[in-house]
């Protein structure tokens, strides 16, 4: 975000940009950075992790991807959560929460994004494309 004169201002996405807000005005959309130079894509990041370049488009995400890794994290609190890293369709990987029980969350489920920004913990969060189905397999 940009201040001037007082006012706040978002750069256009698709325009050069270093780390913005993952979050756009309608709340389910995450942006991404995609080196201008390389091509490579990334989340929250100033230089680009491949050519350290610093010339960096942002993109929206069309908001699918697939579980990477997930763990249960107990932080002195009775209740557990589940923190998943999610590789973005656009190859850039996410940490963010996955709704469901976590022992039914598994590396490969494909995933899409339910919202954004949780409102307590401020990461995005999944739900399972797939979840109906799995009795089947």
């Amino acid at each position: 975000m940009y201040q001037h004169s007082g006012f706040a201002t978002r750069p256009a996405v698709g325009s050069p940009a270093g780390v913005l807000e993952p979050r756009t005005p309608d709340g389910d959309t995450i942006l991404f950075q995609r080196c201008t130079w390389c091509g490579t894509a990334m989340y929250h990041r100033l230089l680009c992790p491949v050519c350290q370049g610093g010339d960096l488009r942002t993109e929206r995400s069309e908001g699918t991807g697939t579980v990477r890794h997930s763990t249960v994290v107990h932080r002195n609190t009775p209740a557990a959560r589940n923190v998943s890293l999610i590789e973005m369709a656009e190859g850039f990987v996410v940490r963010g929460r996955v709704i469901g029980h976590p022992l039914g969350i598994h590396s490969g489920d494909r995933v899409r994004l339910s919202t954004a920004k949780d409102p307590v913990r401020g990461e995005p969060v999944f739900q399972l494309l797939d979840e109906p189905y799995r009795a089947w397999h």
